[in-house]
C-alpha cells in the first residue's frame, strides 16, 4: 500500500486525460471528418441566434437573424419567362422566422410580415459564381 498505488492512480489519470484529448481532436478538432461537409458540430455549439444586418451572408432576409453553414432559405424560384439568367423568387423565411415567434419584417417598406407573407426578389444566375438575390419588396408593397 506504499508507492505503488499512487503511481497507477497518476498512470490511470494520464491516461483518462489523453483519451479525453483524442476524442476531442477526433469529434470536434480541426482535422475532423465530422466537421467536412456541409454541417459542423462546430457551428451547431457555437450557435448564436442574433440579429444580423440585411443583405450580409448567411442572414436571412426576413427576420435578419444569422444562420449556420448548412441552413437555408425556404424560397419559390420561377423559370425566366425572356430566357435570361434572372428569375424572379418568392421568398418565405429561414425556419427561425417560420418555426419561432421571431418578428418578420420587409426590408423595403418596414412592414410586420405574417408567416403567409413572402418577399418578393429577383435572382440571377451566375455562371461559376454563386446566385445573386436582389429583394424587391414584400407581397404587400411590391404586389
Amino acid at each position: 500500500m506504499g508507492i505503488d498505488i499512487y503511481i497507477q492512480i497518476l498512470a490511470l489519470t494520464i491516461i483518462g486525460i489523453l483519451l479525453l484529448w483524442f476524442g476531442y481532436i477526433i469529434f470536434l478538432g480541426s482535422l475532423s471528418p465530422f466537421n467536412w461537409g456541409w454541417f459542423s458540430w462546430k457551428d451547431w455549439w457555437k450557435r448564436e441566434k442574433f440579429k444580423g444586418v440585411p443583405g450580409e451572408p448567411r442572414t436571412c432576409p426576413v427576420c435578419s437573424m444569422k444562420m449556420i453553414r448548412g441552413e437555408l432559405v425556404k424560397s419559390i424560384a420561377f423559370p425566366s419567362l425572356s430566357g435570361g439568367r434572372d428569375r424572379l423568387m418568392y421568398i418565405k423565411g429561414c425556419f427561425i422566422c417560420l418555426n419561432e415567434n421571431v418578428p418578420r419584417r420587409c426590408p423595403i417598406c418596414d412592414s410586420h410580415l405574417s408567416v403567409d407573407d413572402f418577399l418578393v426578389s429577383r435572382m440571377f444566375e451566375r455562371i461559376g459564381q454563386k446566385n445573386h438575390v436582389h429583394v424587391l419588396g414584400c407581397n404587400k408593397c411590391k404586389l
